[in-house]
């Protein structure tokens, strides 16, 4: 190896092949990780690469390969949990791979807005898009899209002639209230998310036929927004059933919440009423958010796998880029049921 040159200008490619003594050829091999590089010569080149601190001229890629590994993201409601993570996710799963993920956000996902969002994205050389649309208004808006370059949704249910990823939401709710129900309840309540968004739809399905399956009967569900406000509210409706029902025998022994903030709603409101969880009433959310294990009690709920959502939505799409496929795959990441203490197993009272 040579002596490495005392350069005040930002290092090139052409530097880095003279101080590691081999070609301009060698060197963009190591830097595309192409297999036919000794392991000796690519330690070489990538110490001397540290050494000068040399970057990548991402422009100049650009024009030499037609790539500009530059991928876009459509995000909706980043203010919840669950989109702010699997967006999240999905930027993790591009850096992996060597691209940059530029997202455009978006309150409400109508047709003008998508549209605008993928004319934005495609102005930046975008090469493909991930777009991260729950709610049912957004499928329909992105279905009628012209889309100029490969789409991979995520969330956004299997009913589009779109390649796919999402997580199995109805055989996570199956998950809870199965649990449920084995540890002694006859039945299970539910608080429901929002009726235009995919996720809840698919928990309240999964929640019910989890029910019928087991012969138990199917409450009435109630319904909130996400929010914890929202969950306060139908946990106050819920303990005034329960506290209403001499003995406490009517089944509202168990509650499955659609989502971890709801259910810290439902849980403050049975503690002002005086219903004690989960020795009168077991609840359990869904999303497993990080402050879920320090709710008062820890909450049971289950957890979304948000890097997997995004490495196998990245994964899909390049496939698309890249030409490996063009088939409208679906893929489904499952779930994890996490018990913690708000759904103790209930003591079934002795006969007198």
């Amino acid at each position: 190896m040579t002596q490495l040159p005392d350069v005040a200008r930002a290092p090139t490619m052409a530097d880095v092949a003279r101080a590691a003594d081999v070609s301009h050829q060698t060197v963009s091999r190591v830097l595309s990780g192409h297999p036919n590089v000794s392991a000796k010569t690519r330690a070489a080149v990538t110490q001397v690469i540290e050494q000068l601190g040399y970057r990548r001229n991402s422009a100049a890629r650009a024009l030499a390969t037609r790539r500009t590994h530059t991928l876009g993201v459509i995000a909706v409601n980043t203010t919840l949990h669950g989109p702010a993570s699997t967006l999240s996710g999905v930027q993790e799963a591009a850096r992996e791979r060597g691209y940059l993920a530029s997202a455009v956000t978006l309150r409400m996902a109508n047709q003008a807005a998508l549209t605008e969002a993928m004319q934005h994205l495609t102005t930046w050389g975008v090469e493909g898009v991930i777009a991260i649309t729950p709610q049912r208004d957004a499928v329909k808006a992105l279905a009628a899209l012209d889309t100029p370059c490969p789409v991979v949704t995520v969330e956004g249910g299997h009913t589009l002639d779109l390649p796919g990823v999402s997580l199995d939401q109805n055989l996570g709710a199956r998950m809870i209230t199965e649990h449920l129900l084995a540890t002694g309840h006859s039945t299970v309540w539910h608080v429901a998310g929002p009726q235009d968004w995919l996720e809840s739809e698919a928990r309240t399905a999964g929640w019910e036929s989890a029910l019928r399956d087991a012969g138990a009967t199917v409450p009435p569900p109630l319904r909130g927004d996400w929010s914890p406000m929202s969950g306060y509210r139908a946990g106050q409706q819920l303990a005034g059933h329960v506290l209403a029902s001499p003995g406490r025998g009517d089944g509202l022994t168990a509650v499955f919440v659609a989502n971890d903030q709801m259910a810290l709603g439902v849980l403050r409101a049975f503690r002002e009423a005086g219903v004690q969880t989960p020795t009168d009433v077991a609840v359990a959310g869904f999303d497993d958010i990080p402050e879920a294990e320090f709710f008062p009690p820890p909450l049971t709920t289950i957890r979304q796998d948000f890097t997997s959502l995004g490495r196998s939505s990245i994964a899909l799409l390049l496939d698309h880029i890249e030409g490996r496929t063009t088939e409208s795959t679906h893929l489904t990441v499952a779930p994890e049921l996490i018990v913690r203490a708000s759904t103790a197993r209930r003591n079934t009272p002795r006969a007198e």
